[in-house]
């Protein structure tokens, strides 16, 4: 009689398996909603690092969805939706909030700066045409964490920081390629490589407290340059980077 009324049903065990990988991913949430707390509270290197770890969940859900069937098995959940829902807290959201709550170009362009980057963010992730062929992304990605992070290393001055907000912001609209490290496939050892290396010197700022020496400061902006300008320069040279 139960199992009529609510109807019942014995819920096999990939459906089980599958749906676990849908609550790994919205994990990212709460882990985001703790480094918000942390950012309120201006504990800013407690936020990265809890975001650190919703962005780490964020590499490896897909792969093990994949590997489940997760689509498949359950095709009226849509594990995109979710997805982009973590992505942007975690990648828009609590950057834009970081930002403000530093007051690190001043309280009111602080404010400023946060509007424009989740108003131009949440219209990107309407673009259903964000991806190229060979899984470029066509315009800045609204990697908004690894940009204000690397304004938290280097410190920059109002102005400065203002510029790159606003550089970034305009680039989200403009037919520009930006790298995919993973999903990219010319010159993928070397994107990735260096995509790792700024991760590791970024994660050792956060160690020092961002209390970073000279080399590491140039280290971080180097590789973030090149990770933000490789797109547009294998955009520019087509054969680059391609097996003969």
């Amino acid at each position: 009689m139960i199992r009529r009324i609510f109807n019942y049903r014995k819920v096999p065990y990939a459906e089980i398996r599958a749906f676990s990988v849908h609550v790994l991913t919205a994990s990212g949430s709460f882990l985001a909603f703790l480094g918000v707390v942390a950012a309120a509270e201006h504990r800013f290197v407690d936020m990265w690092w809890w975001l650190g770890l919703a962005l780490l969940i964020d590499g490896i859900d897909g792969p093990i969805a994949r590997k489940v069937r997760v689509k498949e098995v359950l095709p009226n959940w849509s594990g995109d939706t979710l997805d982009n829902i973590i992505d942007y807290v975690t990648y828009v959201l609590l950057p834009a909030f970081a930002l403000y709550q530093s007051g690190m170009i001043g309280e009111t362009w602080s404010f400023v700066a946060a509007g424009m980057i989740v108003v131009s963010s949440a219209i990107y992730y309407a673009d259903m045409g964000m991806k190229t062929d060979e899984y470029f992304f066509s315009g800045f990605p609204v990697v908004w964490n690894m940009v204000i992070l690397t304004l938290f290393v280097i410190k920059p001055s109002e102005t400065a920081a203002l510029l790159v907000v606003m550089a970034a912001v305009i680039l989200t609209f403009l037919p520009i390629n930006f790298l995919h490290p993973v999903r990219v496939k010319r010159l993928r050892p070397l994107n990735l490589g260096i995509f790792l290396l700024w991760c590791a010197l970024s994660g050792y700022s956060l160690l020092l407290q961002f209390e970073s020496p000279p080399w590491l400061v140039w280290s971080v902006v180097l590789t973030g340059i090149y990770l933000f300008c490789i797109g547009g320069i294998l955009q520019l040279f087509p054969s680059l980077g391609k097996s003969s």
